[in-house]
């Protein structure tokens, strides 16, 4: 399977309207977000996050560690990265989602700031940050080579880069199940709660779409990265792929 340059929405033709698309989507979807995935996931979306922090402990111990977490969306793992008491920056290219954000971190007073940024051309300098995360955003980036590029330059030497995403379950069986259940049910329910059924049209398909687990290990080789590897997650609905900058 040849790698897609980035998301692929229907009717987009090339990488800005594709990143248009993607940010119309989601200011639509962003009053609803969390419900929706909360509800869509059975809640094991927390899970996913807290064990991302988790992994990212080493660094977040660091005790002059600066963290970013991009394509942030409401900040949900910004939040759980704000529990270690460092103060984390989330940033997102989609201005709703970031009002929803900054809500969320004034209500629980949490030393974290959310700025609007594309994720492909963050406005930090070469080697700022100790870590980077991203979840489930780096799937909707434009294109996935610049994606990696500019998250292993923004890193400093000893950093990690830590991508939470949607994947493929590796068993078949459990695989098929799955994608009848994203398929067929989530577009409906997460239409009914957010008001626009084409968002969840669209994640099922952009999962579909997106680089396998040991293919993304790879595209973060070739950006660069170190130690590169991955760990499936509840059977491979998710995975979580680390990378290192020596």
């Amino acid at each position: 399977m040849s790698t897609p340059a980035g998301t692929t929405p229907e009717g987009a033709r090339n990488e800005r309207e594709a990143a248009q698309w993607v940010r119309g989507m989601f200011g639509r979807v962003a009053h609803r977000y969390d419900l929706a995935n909360h509800l869509l996931s059975f809640n094991i979306d927390r899970y996913w996050r807290s064990h991302t922090v988790k992994r990212a402990h080493e660094i977040l111990a660091r005790p002059e560690a600066r963290v970013l977490d991009i394509c942030c969306g409401t900040g949900d793992l910004v939040l759980a990265l704000a529990k270690s008491g460092k103060p984390i920056l989330g940033s997102d290219f989609c201005h709703p989602m970031l009002v929803a954000a900054n809500g969320k971190i004034a209500a629980r007073r949490t030393a974290a700031v959310v700025f609007e940024s594309d994720a492909m051309q963050l406005p930090l300098r070469d080697a700022s940050l100790d870590l980077l995360t991203v979840a489930f955003g780096f799937r909707n980036l434009a294109n996935y080579e610049t994606g990696l590029a500019e998250m292993r330059r923004v890193l400093r030497p000893g950093g990690m880069a830590a991508i939470l995403e949607f994947s493929t379950p590796p068993n078949a069986a459990f695989a098929a199940l799955y994608n009848f259940y994203s398929r067929r049910i989530l577009p409906v329910i997460g239409g009914a709660l957010s008001g626009s059924r084409d968002a969840y049209t669209y994640l099922p398909e952009s999962v579909r779409k997106f680089p396998r687990a040991p293919e993304l290990v790879e595209m973060m080789r070739r950006a660069g990265f170190a130690e590169v590897g991955f760990e499936y997650l509840t059977g491979g609905i998710v995975a979580l792929h680390i990378g290192r900058v020596r």
